[in-house]
């Protein structure tokens, strides 16, 4: 018999075993298999948590035990400490700062409100002689008078732009038939005016007075009304 007739018999025989094999004991192998791989894994990443926490342990222990490392910790939470409260510092200057300005303007605008308001009745005054005078008497004619009037004008001209420096300005809606403005004039009265648009300021019984901007004495006006 020779050896390739008994490699011939042998493979069906062994197909014939394997054939016969349980299918449940494969099963088995192949679980057993997968637990094998499964705790093999965990192990390896145990000893891996192992040898991470043992070596943080070591940098712990280094650190502690090295006088200058510990040293210079604690020099790095100083300069921290410093550096955060001069932040707080510079920050609390600087509003500090902004505070005093904001009071310095107010305490200012405040003192110039009320020394302006107190002249406003001496610019009237002052603004009622000069108009009081008929402009016809101003030809020359009396001298006196003229020199007086002019004398006056230039007091007031000087006085008003003096204040005009710091903000005080007087205004006159009448002098260009200003439209009515609530906030910045006062309408004592009402009237027919045919050949003017209703709404218009055509008199001003005393004129306004805004300082930077703002309205410190509207103007009493009289007001067109035709309808």
């Amino acid at each position: 018999m020779s050896f390739r007739f008994l490699t011939r018999s042998a493979r069906p025989l062994s197909q014939a075993v394997e054939s016969r094999v349980p299918f449940s004991f494969r099963a088995v192998q192949q679980g057993r298999a997968v637990a094998a791989i499964r705790s093999y894994s965990a192990e390896t990443g145990a000893k891996e948590n192992d040898v991470a926490a043992e070596n943080a342990e070591k940098v712990a222990e280094a650190t502690k035990e090295d006088p200058t490392l510990k040293e210079l910790e604690a020099k790095k939470k100083e300069v921290a400490d410093v550096t955060d409260k001069w932040k707080r510092q510079i920050a609390e200057y600087r509003n500090l700062q902004e505070q005093t300005k904001r009071e310095v303007r107010a305490a200012k605008d405040f003192a110039l409100q009320s020394f302006s308001r107190d002249l406003l009745d001496s610019i009237d005054n002052l603004d009622r002689a000069l108009s009081v005078v008929p402009k016809e008497k101003l030809d020359g004619s009396n001298k006196d008078l003229l020199d007086l009037h002019s004398g006056l004008k230039m007091t007031e001209t000087i006085l008003m732009n003096t204040l005009k420096k710091h903000g005080l300005e007087r205004f006159d809606p009448s002098a260009e038939g200003d439209k009515f403005d609530p906030n910045m004039h006062d309408a004592t009265f009402q009237t027919p005016q045919p050949d003017k648009t209703d709404g218009t300021v055509f008199f001003c019984q005393s004129k306004g007075f805004t300082l930077n901007g703002r309205v410190i004495r509207p103007a009493k006006v009289g007001v067109v009304r035709n309808s």
